[in-house]
């Protein structure tokens, strides 16, 4: 089981030294219980207390990386059972099947719709993660072809799904520099894949239905030299994936199983259920997702779902605070208050663009609240606004002395006022309506 900071306090040296990096022992132990420091930080413990600790100071769920460069997919290091406890650190690769019995322009095809498709929402760009090749041909020679033709994972990282070790061979001569995933060892053939995913230092996912099999392969193969490793439980359902996912991961955060602390994969492909699936996958503890090629709003969704889950609750989406012209504005053009909430930025400035009404949106550092609950919580004050005006030069920019707030922020009109010597107006709720509030109201 984890250990609280003061039970780990307990076999600290109490020495309060800063060798580790941080002022007290406690302050130290505190980071080691949330997983934010590393027990070799500090120099003074006995090999036994580290390796104490460091069973249960460590990710629970292991870190494992696959591919190379910017578009590698790092998974897993997660602490905890629900999102709401923290937060889940690392999003799942979503990895489009193409098959080596498909003609080479149906792969190609897929393979740049892959590498192109970006789907921007809220100020981040959101992309599908990597190609997984299947070798249903049967031929080691053309599954090599076929990584070939998906760029042999130097630009997108690959998923190799085959059954003979042959096959396995053939394709990571091809791609095994960049850090392919290699699925799935078996009860059966462990002992050679082990081997490949050690020359070549590739992760590994290892296939079995029954849980402390699972474990036990896991166990085998790590200890083979292939510590990288993901699990892949052979769900037959998406009922049966949820439950067996949640087991897994119930047994990763209490590591009451060590051979169950990695990675989950997931194949939807044989499941017929993709856009469930899919979502399952991205709720349920998936590091890997194998999908068929997407339709465009089966794409948007699982990105959409992915980007929502894998944000941090206590931590908002923002935007970095600042004065933004829309639509070329000049000096007679209104200035409109708002906070640096994503969400209301973006849906702000799509309104005001589509309105073709010249004006300079000015954002607030309310760390990421939205404009009611900062109103409510004391972010988005006077003092804020008369700082925020000056610090971005906000007068230097129009030629007048109007500021229009957000409706929600009307108690604090007549505060701003006296802090800033601006003249509030004070506009609608709503975003929607603020075209039509600037076209009947806004004169300077």
């Amino acid at each position: 089981m984890a250990m609280k900071a003061l039970d780990i306090y307990k076999h600290l040296p109490k020495t309060n030294c800063k060798k580790c990096g941080y002022p007290t022992c406690l302050a130290f132990a505190m980071k080691l219980a949330t997983g934010k420091a590393e027990i070799e930080a500090c120099p003074d413990l006995d090999p036994e207390t580290k390796t104490l600790l460091g069973g249960v100071t460590r990710p629970p769920v292991r870190l494992v990386q696959v591919g190379v460069g910017e578009r590698s997919v790092p998974i897993g290091e997660e602490f905890v059972l629900f999102r709401h406890e923290k937060t889940f650190y690392h999003p799942p690769g979503i990895m489009v099947q193409v098959s080596d019995a498909w003609p080479e322009e149906k792969v190609r095809f897929v393979v740049e719709e892959v590498r192109d498709t970006v789907v921007q929402r809220v100020g981040q760009d959101l992309v599908l993660n990597g190609i997984a090749v299947r070798n249903e041909s049967g031929l080691p020679d053309r599954f090599a072809a076929t990584v070939t033709l998906a760029g042999g994972g130097s630009s997108l990282p690959l998923v190799l799904i085959a059954d003979n070790p042959a096959s396995f061979e053939a394709a990571l001569a091809v791609a095994g520099n960049y850090r392919p995933l290699i699925h799935a060892a078996t009860e059966e053939n462990w002992e050679e894949l082990a081997a490949l995913a050690k020359r070549y230092g590739c992760p590994l996912t290892v296939r079995t239905p029954n849980l402390p099999n699972l474990a036990a392969l896991a166990g085998k193969c790590a200890d083979a030299g292939a510590p990288d490793l993901l699990l892949d439980p052979v769900p037959q359902s998406l009922s049966g994936f949820i439950a067996t996912a949640t087991e897994i991961r119930r047994a990763a955060i209490g590591r009451t199983e060590p051979g169950l602390g990695y990675p989950i994969y997931l194949d939807t492909v044989p499941l017929n259920e993709t856009d469930a699936a899919l979502a399952a996958g991205i709720l349920k503890y998936a590091g890997i997702i194998v999908a068929p090629p997407l339709a465009h709003a089966s794409r948007e969704a699982a990105l959409t779902l992915r980007q929502n889950i894998y944000t941090d609750p206590q931590k908002p989406i923002q935007v970095t605070p600042g004065i933004y012209p829309i639509n070329d504005p000049g000096p007679s053009a209104p200035i409109l208050l708002t906070v640096n909430f994503s969400l209301t930025y973006f849906t702000l400035l799509g309104y005001l663009e589509a309105s073709g009404i010249p004006s300079y949106l000015f954002i607030a550092d309310t760390e990421g609240l939205s404009v009611l609950t900062a109103v409510a919580g004391g972010k988005l004050t006077e003092t804020l606004v008369a700082e925020s005006l000056k610090e971005f030069n906000v007068g230097d920019l129009v030629d007048h002395r109007l500021l229009v707030i957000p409706g929600y922020a009307a108690p604090l009109s007549g505060k701003i006022e006296d802090a800033t010597g601006w003249k509030v107006l004070v506009g609608p709720r709503d975003g929607a309506d603020l075209p039509g509030y600037l076209e009947a109201e806004w004169k300077t």
